[in-house]
């Protein structure tokens, strides 16, 4: 005797229209927005989404316990003055740069490239970039001339300008290279101070400093912009290496020189500041 089971109608949600169709081609099939797979697993799917949202948003962690975010913790922030900012605070993030490391799988630094003009130190900044493109890691150039195009161009080239040009750059290097980023920052720098205020601003060992030791002689007679030619017959005043002074770093942690008065090539530059990122251990997380 065979037995009857008895099963209960399905109810689907109202709108849903429910049923199957034949084709030539794919044979017996699902009809309906989505089909009744389609029906059984969306609110399941819907649950998962929202999870992801949740997560992503910090809501999720804050409710678990794991996050310090908590509206006690906001309540109980300390407020601080910095500079003409005034009651501003602190706020941290559960995503930190340890774990943007480990997601680049390398360290963020700067690599300040300093030395006169036409040192050669663009060259140097995107092939660089490119060496290491080509190896897997991420970098970003801040070039001293397009910063000046938009960040800095309510800038000029009296002392005080240039030294709150370089401390603007510093600032966004630091945030590039929180970010995991292998930030190369090139521009003439001629004071010693100012590159030595952009290192303060860094955690120990992640400010890297590369001298183009170039002589004046081979600059000039690269000349490029025309800079040179202008400075010399007075039409652009304060030029760094002729009317005004370059101080060359004392102890950078690259040096890039001529070789029997011969430069050596944009790709011997690259590989040898990235010989000492690897044997600092900046290419790995």
């Amino acid at each position: 005797m065979s037995s009857v089971f008895f099963c209960p109608p399905t109810v689907w949600p109202a709108g849903e229209k429910i049923g199957f169709g034949y084709s030539p081609a794919r044979g017996w099939r699902s009809t309906g927005v989505g089909g009744v797979a389609s029906v059984f697993w969306r609110p399941i799917r819907a649950k998962m989404a929202a999870d992801r949202f949740r997560g992503r948003s910090g809501e999720f962690i804050e409710e678990n316990g794991k996050c310090d975010c908590s509206v006690t913790e906001r309540n109980t922030l300390v407020l601080s003055n910095v500079g003409n900012s005034t009651n501003i605070a602190w706020h941290e993030c559960p995503v930190g740069k340890h774990e943007r490391q480990k997601l680049l799988k390398q360290k963020g630094c700067v690599i300040w490239i300093t030395g006169l003009s036409g040192s050669g130190k663009s060259t140097l900044a995107c092939a660089l970039s490119r060496e290491l493109h080509m190896l897997g890691y991420l970098s970003y150039v801040l070039d001293g001339d397009n910063v000046r195009h938009g960040l800095n161009k309510d800038l000029g080239f009296k002392a005080e300008d240039r030294s709150e040009n370089i401390r603007r750059i510093g600032e966004v290097a630091k945030l590039f290279a929180d970010a995991g980023v292998i930030c190369i920052a090139s521009l003439i720098s001629p004071y010693r101070v100012d590159r030595d205020a952009c290192r303060a601003m860094m955690p120990y060992s992640t400010f890297i400093e590369v001298f183009m030791d170039i002589p004046l002689e081979i600059c000039e007679s690269r000349d490029a912009k025309g800079l040179y030619k202008l400075a010399r017959s007075g039409k652009i005043k304060g030029f760094t290496g002729i009317d005004d002074p370059y101080e060359p770093p004392l102890e950078s942690e690259i040096l890039i020189a001529t070789i029997d008065g011969v430069c050596p090539s944009p790709v011997s530059m690259a590989k040898q500041v990235i010989s000492y990122l690897d044997e600092k251990g900046f290419l790995e997380a």
